[in-house]
């Protein structure tokens, strides 16, 4: 008996042993040694290139052509797949990964044309720019064929083997940047179909800038209903691209003090930019060096060898989303003879018609057709009506180069040099944020504005040219501020233009909380210095509560009740500071409230089905909340559901505080001194591949969920969705601190870590950091940097 049990147990730790030994192989054979010399064909001269603690690398060539060879291969060797995935959704084969129910997915993101607009850029750029494309794609080949270097175990789970990497796959990825940042297409359609169902005053509330004296009902079509479904099409792609971490872009916070408001006499500037939160993370650190020409150092998008935000030795920059309205849709009279025709200016019009054939990854072929007009692409073909067709104009389909932009950025000395830079961003809409060595700040928009006709969320007429775009406000016409007396800029995605401004931008900006919380800590001191800047990134004050909740506090007093507990809680909130920290019970308890209030205000005018699209568009719903709270008259107060009454606003919010305060005894206990938002609200960085739980559990694909404070409305934007309440999707995806006394007093962290690899010690060695609001040294100066080096490797000429 001994003997047999000896022998089982020894079998039994020989197979544990074994899956171990495997699995461990299976996860780390992939993973590059930083300290390694290695050759490469096409080398003007050695590249040195020293990682940091957390693996940043530290990139010194003597030519260009060298440095982006140089960048493609340490790219590689770090967030390959993420690049290959990113460029198989601009590319529209995502089906060839994860099957055919990517198939309609990639036939949308084909009809975005995102490969014939990077050609064409490619083209149009001039002989320096395209070398540099072409060495970074060389890099990142030569590390793909060398045969020493293995894949990273997601394409060993997914069986598939990475393409060549071409220069248009980098621009690419600019093309599905200008894309996510879209706000029209998450707007239009469904406020066309609520229009159906609203009153006029319930309708103009799901408008955000909404202009009193503009018609509300400027509606000269009217869409089969089948192609109002489109939206829930729309949506749903785009969350299935979202689940997959090719990042959604959404919204972001940048502000900067000039030398006379801060501690150190010169210019800080922060910015952090809210993206989806997830592994691999969005940017890539690194730090380049050109010598004798640039030295510029920040965040570069995975696949493209650019910084995108950060600093060089002149000048720093930050970007926030404009929120522009940058998609219109139009309704198409198709010819009924004829199905690859339109009627235009009283004529049938031909359609370009593209074929495509779709493969998945079971070896399934599909053929589509894809049909544009002159406008863009026929994007309701997912509905089968025949008569009737929806199209969409798309500011990412004009002509721009926003590679360009950011190349000129990265070499810019002067603010002349900024404005001249970003002149060239047209389809990635931004507000730039500029502080520099000399003392100056300025904030610009670089953006294609179109100038057009309408009230800016219809379904127009396709008929005639006269919603038509007649082409972009003046560069020079954009919203700007330099050097202004106060003393500091910000931004936060709220309305970056006066009252009086002449063009349209856009009805969708965000209401301007987190804007006005950033200019209330700015100017609440005479000096900022960097822990200030900290403070600011990690604050969870709220001035979205600050004005809400005295009348929350009002209403809910009123509440005849026996339950001890409700009243304990109003006495509680009523104390309270605005501060959703993640021990608080009072923010548990004002973002349950928000999301009941709002569900009892609209679900019964809207339905189940259009309240579930409303509640995914987190700006609607926002927008909806703040009209009803500001005009407490209004008629979406009323349950419609019950007879002989009318619910008031008092009646809806007590009846939601009381709603409020069952669910929190269910989901947090009944002694609410115990209450905790950040039991509710936790943070947990997922992998695509985590869906599948054995192998989160087998490889550590994810990190560990953690309560954590903050909201949407917080300049500290933990944020979700309303569909999936409080589950953690977006936020600061990074955060910067640009000290311009002293570069090497700069300060970073970004949520996840530098290397895409699950096995890799700089997978998720910032995330700490990160949710603590710690940063990390921005090492710039060579001296540091050698000193600060963990790793160091040479890249010479084979």
């Amino acid at each position: 008996m001994k003997k047999a049990i000896i022998i089982t147990l020894s079998v039994l730790i020989l197979i544990v042993g074994g899956i171990f030994a495997f699995v461990y192989n299976f996860s780390h054979k992939s993973l590059p040694n930083y300290n390694e010399n290695i050759a490469l064909t096409g080398m003007d001269d050695e590249v040195e290139i020293f990682r940091d603690e957390f693996a940043i690398p530290h990139i010194y060539a003597k030519t260009e052509t060298d440095l982006y060879r140089a960048i493609g291969y340490v790219m590689a060797q770090d967030r390959l797949w993420q690049m290959d995935l990113i460029r198989r959704a601009t590319q529209g084969k995502l089906s060839e990964m994860f099957g055919e129910d990517y198939v309609n997915i990639d036939l949308m993101l084909r009809s975005l044309r995102m490969d014939e607009k990077s050609q064409t850029v490619f083209d149009n750029s001039d002989k320096e720019m395209q070398k540099s494309l072409e060495a970074f794609a060389d890099g990142v080949n030569q590390y793909l064929n060398d045969p020493k270097n293995k894949l990273p175990l997601e394409f060993r789970i997914l069986k598939y083997k990475p393409e060549q990497w071409t220069a248009q796959n980098s621009l690419n990825i600019i093309g599905y940047m200008a894309w996510d940042l879209g706000t029209g297409w998450k707007n239009e359609v469904l406020i066309h179909q609520l229009k159906e169902i609203l009153d006029e005053e319930q309708y103009k509330s799901l408008i955000g800038d909404f202009e009193e004296d503009a018609p509300m009902y400027d509606f000269t079509v009217t869409p089969d209903t089948n192609l109002l479904n489109l939206e829930v099409e729309l949506i749903s792609m785009n969350e299935k691209i979202n689940e997959l971490g090719v990042t959604s872009f959404f919204g972001s916070n940048n502000w900067a003090v000039s030398g006379k408001k801060s501690t150190t006499g010169f210019p800080i500037l922060a910015n952090d930019m809210h993206l989806t939160l997830s592994v691999p993370g969005t940017w890539y650190q690194m730090h380049v060096v050109l010598e004798n020409e640039y030295d510029v150092t920040g965040l570069a998008v995975p696949g493209a060898p650019t910084i995108i935000a950060g600093h060089n030795e002149h000048i720093a920059w930050g970007m926030t989303n404009v929120m522009l309205d940058d998609m219109d849709f139009y309704l198409e009279t198709i010819n009924p003879e004829n199905p690859n025709q339109y009627k235009f200016n009283g004529e049938w019009v031909d359609m370009k018609v593209q074929k495509e054939i779709i493969k998945t990854k079971d070896g399934e072929e599909y053929e589509k057709e894809i049909l544009f007009t002159h406008r863009g692409p026929i994007i309701s073909d997912f509905k089968d009506v025949k008569e009737q067709a929806i199209s969409m104009r798309w500011l990412g389909n004009e002509e721009s180069n926003e590679f360009k932009a950011v190349y000129l950025l990265n070499k810019a000395k002067n603010y002349d040099d900024f404005l001249n830079a970003i002149s060239n961003f047209v389809c990635v809409s931004q507000n730039f944020i500029y502080a520099d060595k000399k003392g100056n700040i300025g904030l610009h928009i670089g953006a294609g504005i179109p100038i057009r006709k309408g009230n800016h969320f219809s379904i127009y007429s396709g008929e005639t040219d006269e919603y038509d775009w007649k082409g972009f406000i003046p560069f020079d016409s954009l919203p700007q501020e330099y050097n202004p007396e106060r003393g500091y800029i910000a931004s936060a995605n709220s309305k970056s233009a006066p009252n009086n401004y002449p063009y349209y931008i856009s009805h969708y900006f965000y209401k301007s909380y987190r804007t006005d919380r950033i200019n209330e800590m700015l100017a609440e001191k005479d000096k900022l210095s960097v822990e200030d800047f900290k403070a600011m990134h990690g604050d969870f004050k709220s001035k979205l509560v600050e004005k809400i909740l005295p009348k929350i506090i009002f209403e809910v007093s009123k509440i005849q009740t026996d339950d001890e507990i409700v009243k304990k809680t109003i006495q509680e909130l009523a104390k309270w500071d605005g501060i959703l920290d993640k021990e608080s019970p009072q923010a548990a308890i004002f973002e349950e409230f928000y999301a009941v209030f709002v569900k009892n205000m609209v679900k019964d005018e809207v339905g189940d089905a259009l309240f579930f699209k409303i509640s995914k568009n987190k700006g609607m719903t926002n927008r909806i909340f703040d009209y009803i709270w500001d005009n407490t008259y209004s008629s979406w107060c009323d349950d419609i559901t019950t007879t002989n009454t009318k619910e008031s606003f008092e009646n809806i919010v007590q009846k939601s505080y009381l709603e409020t305060i069952d669910s929190l005894k269910i989901k947090l206990g009944k002694n609410p001194e115990k209450w905790k938002w950040g039991s509710m609200h936790k943070l947990e960085l997922a992998h695509p591949l985590s869906k599948v739980k054995i192998l989160n559990k087998v490889f550590k694909l994810n990190s560990k969920p953690t309560p954590i404070g903050g909201s949407h409305h917080t300049v500290s934007p933990y944020s979700y969705s309303f569909s999936e309440l409080y589950k953690i999707n977006f936020g600061a995806s990074h955060r910067h601190i640009f000290t311009l006394d002293n570069w090497a007093t700069s300060q970073t962290v970004i949520p996840t870590g530098n290397s895409g690899q699950p096995a890799s010690p700089h997978y998720l060695d910032q995330t700490e950091m990160y949710i603590n609001n710690q940063y990390h040294n921005d090492l710039y100066t060579r001296e540091e940097v050698e000193s600060g080096a963990k790793y160091k490797m040479k890249i010479i000429k084979k």
